[in-house]
């Protein structure tokens, strides 16, 4: 088995939107789902822009698909080479994870297409695309090659007032609906045959129509280079496109791959887990590595992932908790500059945070549930679509999902305590946590009959039960904020002044002291038998078992959650929560406390999302059940292997590539299997290997050096480079 090479033999349209996934090629700036070339939008093609959002009317603000410009068609003898419009003989789907190619090969019977293609990894706005044909008889070719704007969207369109140009190069320019964003689209060919050559403009696009009498046995290739621009990345983004066209023309296909070959090489030095004894484990191992490299913002110094990666536009292409809990975690120890990006995000929405506090009457920073540009709130307060009556339903993530803004402040604090590196927090960093805590002060509920404080009316990581009070999650969460908010002083013992100014600007010295009182006083979650009670009342909802609630679904699309969920009065819960709790924390717990924890949680966790098994697997390599945390592991890592995953919620679409799954393969194999832990400083290793396999390693960057991390079955070594 090649363990950097995922293939699929044979074509299925209903199969286009989860391959479409699968064979994802990105590069951070945008994302080119895997579908053949001649797709329409009903086999869901897209370039998924980055940072860029719109909103038609009323529906669902999301992201950006630009025109699709390396879309060929061809027709032989006036039949369709098309995998939509006619009978395949074969077909062959394959990406090559090491490099980020995509290749396709289809058999039409009378002529066989094949191609290989990458969003270039070394120059951002680039794609690129290497197109041949074999003929096995006489006929007349007919061959277009251009600018797409049969563009599909979830909840568009997002695109008008198209304009094409032609030329050497064909460049399609168009406004964005709500804030008139320019995208431009460039796109031009070389050919190692002769043929005439006309131009077709409709309102589908603009294309070159090559036409040429063609022979036995003869051979054309077709190489297209492209570009995507914005007005975001440049005042002029037509000509920017063009210029990005005309120097890979002048470099050629081969030149432009190596150099994109290069860029990936670089990232695999940085970050590969060599896992070794499992071929299909390496394989899904390697997956997920490169579903999550593939979507780091490298070109910028102050983006975030999407939930989704740029897979499309589910999930609003929002940032969510992801992207500090599961995608940070495997950067900040391999790829620092991409952690510090992630977190500069947060750091620049630090506004919009503000701003929806103060919309719900509090003070401080609540971040978006489902950040947007700006840090403007994506989620809406109908995200379910009820599949019986097609109404939406009233949720409650936008609004009660407080734990977000202690995620990130856990994001900032690992962030200085791996790397070292307190610039971050200086540059606005420690002002975000301060802001945060803050917030928490203001949503406190203190008790007129205790001197315990509450945090009532929240969801917490399980979201099948809504509006719950202490929440074991958000209020060890809140608590470790608080914590990190009085820990600045001693970061900053040196620069104590420095730090004086910033409280005294923020106006900082009652909340300093109330921080001090309060975090003493949050609720701790009761106890049974050692089990955390996940939040109050949680032991007297109804225990039954998993097969129970599955057998009272009347719709296999149906929410789980809610007021009228099948799950909202009873103990089992969408995900990890008390154990995510424990994941997260681990010296807050004994290695007693966890196993009893994940004893009685796991049963009754239905993993209705991705995020979850990573956490069950953590702990379960700590409980020493490696047998479970193996078969999670593998669960997590081939997600988008498999294209596996739920892809509906209610009504609403959510499919797509699982960057948070991707994250937590890499927490698995590194922070599970090989146990690295930082003590007083140090690496430390506390490896749990799994029988499964016979060895790791990988690269780690602390404190500014290099290391590498080995284990094998009789003990781990780390070396320093």
């Amino acid at each position: 088995m090649d363990t950097w090479l995922l293939q699929k033999e044979g074509f299925n349209v209903q199969d286009a939107a989860v391959d479409g996934s699968r064979f994802l090629c990105a590069n951070g700036y945008m994302g080119l789902r895997g579908v053949p070339e001649e797709a329409s939008s009903a086999l869901f093609p897209a370039v998924t822009l980055a940072g860029v959002y719109d909103q038609n009317g009323d529906r669902w603000r999301e992201p950006v698909n630009a025109p699709n410009c390396l879309y060929i068609r061809a027709d032989f003898n006036g039949l369709p080479l098309s995998v939509e419009k006619t009978q395949v003989q074969a077909h062959r789907t394959a990406l090559d994870y090491r490099y980020g190619i995509y290749s396709r090969e289809t058999d039409f019977g009378e002529v066989r297409v094949s191609s290989r293609r990458y969003v270039s990894m070394a120059s951002a706005h680039l794609l690129a695309d290497e197109y041949r044909l074999v003929f096995f008889r006489d006929g007349e070719l007919t061959l277009q090659a251009g600018i797409s704007t049969d563009i599909w969207d979830i909840n568009g369109p997002h695109l008008f007032d198209f304009r094409h140009s032609e030329g050497e190069t064909l460049v399609t320019t168009c406004l964005t609906g709500q804030n008139r964003i320019a995208v431009a689209a460039a796109q031009c060919v070389r050919t190692d045959f002769e043929a005439p050559e006309s131009l077709r403009k409709d309102e589908t696009g603009i294309f070159r129509v090559f036409r040429r009498i063609v022979k036995k046995d003869e051979t054309l290739t077709l190489w297209v280079f492209s570009a995507v621009y914005t007005s975001i990345d440049d005042p002029a983004p037509a000509d920017a496109a063009q210029r990005c066209c005309a120097q890979a023309m002048a470099a050629g296909f081969d030149a432009c791959l190596q150099a994109h070959k290069d860029a990936w090489e670089d990232i695999w030095a940085r970050s590969e887990v060599m896992m070794e004894g499992n071929e299909e484990a390496a394989l899904a191992l390697h997956a997920s590595q490169y579903h999550l490299n593939c979507v780091a913002p490298r070109h910028a110094q102050n983006m975030s992932i999407p939930a989704r990666g740029l897979s499309g536009q589910t999930y609003k292409g929002a940032v969510f908790w992801d992207s500090e809990i599961f995608f940070f975690p495997m950067f900040v120890y391999t790829q620092p500059v991409i952690a510090r990006s992630l977190l500069r995000y947060r750091i620049e929405t630090l506004q919009g945070a503000l701003k929806k506090a103060a919309e719900y009457g509090y003070r401080g920073a609540f971040y978006a549930w489902e950040s947007q540009e700006g840090g403007i709130e994506g989620c809406t307060n109908f995200n379910v679509v009820d599949v019986f009556t097609h109404r939406p339903v009233r949720t409650y993530f936008r609004d009660k999902q407080i734990h977000i803004s202690a995620d990130i402040t856990y994001a900032l604090r690992s962030y200085w305590e791996i790397t070292g590196d307190r610039s971050l927090l200086m540059e606005g960093g420690a002002r975000v946590i301060l802001e945060c805590a803050r917030f928490y002060l203001s949503r406190a509920n203190a008790r007129v009959d205790s001197d315990e404080v509450d945090f009532a009316d929240v969801i917490g990581p399980d979201e099948y039960h809504e509006r719950v009070t202490n929440n074991a999650f958000t209020n060890m969460m809140i608590l470790h904020c608080m914590e990190s908010a009085l820990m600045l002083r001693d970061i900053f013992a040196d620069r104590e002044a420095w730090f004086d100014r910033l409280l005294k600007e923020m106006d900082y010295e009652n909340d300093w002291a109330l921080l001090d009182r309060v975090r003493g006083r949050v609720r701790q979650s009761r106890k049974q038998d050692g089990v955390i009670e996940q939040f109050d009342g949680y032991f007297e909802l109804e225990d039954c078992s998993m097969e129970t609630v599955r057998s009272r679904l009347r719709d296999p699309r149906e929410y789980w959650g809610g007021d009228h969920g099948v799950a909202g009065t009873t103990q089992i819960i969408k995900q990890a929560d008390v154990i995510a709790l424990m994941a997260l924390l681990p010296e807050r717990f004994t290695d007693d406390q966890v196993a009893v924890n994940w004893d009685y949680y796991e049963p009754r966790t239905e993993h209705g999302s991705s995020l979850s098994a990573c956490m069950y697997a953590l702990t379960a390599c700590r409980t020493g059940k490696t047998d479970k945390a193996w078969e999670l592991f593998m669960k997590t890592a081939g997600i988008d292997v498999t294209g596996g995953g739920k892809q509906w919620a209610g009504e609403i679409y959510i499919g797509g590539t699982h960057p948070a799954s991707n994250g937590g393969a890499w927490m698995i194999a590194a922070l599970g299997f090989a146990g690295l832990r930082i003590k007083n400083g140090g690496l430390t290793l506390v490896p749990r290997l799994p029988r499964q396999i016979d060895r790791l390693s990988f690269p780690v960057t602390v404190n500014g050096q290099d290391y590498r991390v080995e284990v094998a079955r009789d003990g781990g070594r780390i070396r320093q480079l």
